[in-house]
């Protein structure tokens, strides 16, 4: 699939002279990645030379991330998220009807050679709260706040709880097709149809932290296209 070029000034949604936040795209890694022609880190360091990320998402997540303009802003955001003070939502479309009221998973992960995790005795602890925000007829709208940052932690976590996230086939979840919603959807001929989303539904939603002044700063980071597609389908054929 060709990945349109990122315009990383058209996706600031907060700056200051210490930090930017941007509300990355799906399918861009966040560093370098040699199966990528772009990544947010060389973009970031075209607008601000000095730019370092203060922490990662997957390549097929998208959503708010922070990026320190200056070696003491990257000190300042980096012990935020080491001690545990950041505040990180996500929005994730999950299969299956889920009621979770606050409900903690606190089962820790195991990082593995493969590039996947799994729920693992010998991993390291990972605490992660979810709350259900819309039930529709198959799938539902999951709040999802991650206390520790362990590599696919949400998505473990909901697999875990036998609600894998729509189209993360990594971990179970199945790709949403247009078909099973809407009666007489019609593909054109000799074509096979594709799924709505072409990643996983998941998407950092919100963050909050402390500015180097020690006023705390919330930025939320709107869905892209296609997780709003997703919900619209969802949201037109509920029952």
């Amino acid at each position: 699939m060709k990945i349109p070029k990122f315009n990383f000034e058209a996706a600031i949604l907060y700056q200051d002279d210490d930090f930017i936040l941007i509300n990355k795209p799906p399918f861009i890694s966040t560093l370098e990645d040699r199966n990528d022609s772009q990544n947010i880190l060389a973009l970031a360091r075209d607008y601000e030379p000095n730019a370092q990320v203060g922490h990662r998402l997957d390549k097929e997540t998208s959503g708010v991330l922070v990026i320190a303009r200056h070696p003491d802003a990257y000190r300042h955001i980096s012990m935020q998220f080491e001690n545990r003070q950041v505040t990180k939502i996500y929005h994730a479309i999950t299969d299956g009807i889920q009621s979770f009221t606050n409900q903690v998973v606190d089962v820790p992960i195991l990082k593995q050679n493969d590039g996947t995790a799994k729920i693992s005795r010998s991993g390291k602890d990972a605490q992660t709260s979810f709350t259900t925000l819309q039930p529709y007829k198959n799938h539902t709208l999951v709040d999802c706040r991650p206390v520790t940052g362990r590599m696919h932690q949400i998505r473990v976590h909901l697999a875990f709880l036998k609600a894998p996230i729509t189209g993360d086939e990594m971990y179970g979840g199945k790709p949403f097709y247009v078909s099973s919603v809407k009666r007489g959807f019609n593909l054109k001929k000799m074509t096979d149809e594709e799924p709505l989303m072409k990643r996983m539904a998941l998407h950092a939603y919100s963050l909050e932290f402390a500015l180097m002044d020690g006023r705390k700063v919330v930025t939320e980071a709107p869905y892209p296209k296609d997780f709003q597609a997703l919900i619209r389908q969802l949201s037109e054929n509920k029952r």
